[in-house]
Parts: structure tokens; sequence; C-alpha cells
């Protein structure tokens, strides 16, 4: 079975992520897919610096990722610019990782992680579709912390993506991730239990 997973920024995608391949599941990250384009080198990062300028590198030629989002999450017409240099070729390279695997190892749980799972239309290329959950406010004090942003700043990433309700009301299964590291553990495990995959 082939799963997405996503939920909002700060939720926990990557702790449920984690725990899922503790269990035995097989991950495809888009977010790492879409950093790998980003290096330089790449023409998906030539063609990103064309069009927003070479204001958004650093000295050495990388991207200033903090320049740009600081750019794309307070401009909605900036961000549809970025994701449509930069979604096709995800999706694309996602696809490909996704067959591969599943030649490979068609008996595993395959999940691919993407953030912006609904808000780019993906979800017809899943049989099912968790959303790790954890309420705005949670998000809004995490994001805070984990990226030293601002209360305006962690707003308006929040406020790029679509909102952290809809996206469970939209979802398969549930993870809540807004409790300790054990509560999650145990909804991982029922889910596991239910989705009759071997221990």
């Amino acid at each position: 079975m082939i799963m997405g997973l996503t939920g909002g920024i700060a939720s926990g995608k990557s702790t449920v992520s984690a725990l899922l391949i503790k269990k035995g599941a097989r991950l495809i990250d888009a977010d790492a897919i879409a950093r790998e384009i980003m290096l330089p080198g790449h023409e998906v990062l030539a063609a990103v610096t064309e069009y927003f300028g070479e204001g958004i590198l650093l000295p050495d030629g990388t991207l200033n990722r903090t320049k740009l989002g600081d750019i794309v999450f307070h401009d909605p017409e900036a961000l549809k610019a970025l994701n449509g240099l930069t979604h096709p070729v995800i999706r694309r390279e996602t696809r490909e990782r996704m067959q591969a695997m599943e030649r490979e190892t068609p008996e595993r749980l395959i999940i691919v992680d993407i953030p912006l799972l609904f808000e780019s239309g993906l979800d017809d290329m899943f049989e099912r579709i968790l959303v790790v959950y954890a309420p705005r406010e949670v998000q809004l004090e995490r994001l805070k912390r984990r990226n030293g942003l601002t209360q305006d700043q962690a707003e308006a990433r929040l406020n790029s993506q679509m909102d952290i309700e809809l996206k469970r009301s939209k979802a398969d299964y549930i993870i809540d991730n807004s409790g300790d590291l054990a509560d999650t553990e145990r909804q991982i495990a029922v889910l596991w239990d239910r989705l009759g995959l071997p221990c």
C-alpha cells in the first residue's frame, strides 16, 4: 500500500514518519526532494534564482531559505510562482520513487510525506491519506520555538497552507501529535494493527 502523509507545518510529520519507518514502512520525503532540487547546479535552483534574483542566494551559491521564505510567505503571487517552478519537478521525482519502491518491496507500506498534498491536488495519487494533526496554537508555538520566528512570521507561514482542521476533515486516518511521544507511539501501533501490517 502507498499512503500519502501530510499535516500542517510543525504538526510533527517527521516524528510520525520516523515511527512508521521503525515499524517497517518505507519513506519518500517530498521535502527532501525539494531540498535536492534547490542545491547549487540543479536546473530548478537556476530557474528560481532567475525569477527572484541573486538576492535569494548566500555568498557560497546556496539558497538563503529565510530570504526566499520572507518573500513568498508574504506574497501569494510570489508563492504561486515558486510552486510553479518547483512542484512539477517534485511531483515527477516523487512518482518515479514511488514506482521504484513498489517494484522493490510490494509487501511493505510506503509512506509519501508531502506537506502540501491537498494544496497541490495530489490526493488522487494515494489509496489512503494520513494526516498528522496538531491544533493551530500548538503549531504556532512549535514553529516559533523551532525556527526562531516572530508571531507574525509564524502566522504568515501557517496562513500560506490549508487550515489544519480542513486537512483533518479530509483524512482517511489521523494521528493527533499534540501530546507526548508515548501517546503518538500508541496511536501508530493502533493504526499499524488496523492496516493489518506485519509487526
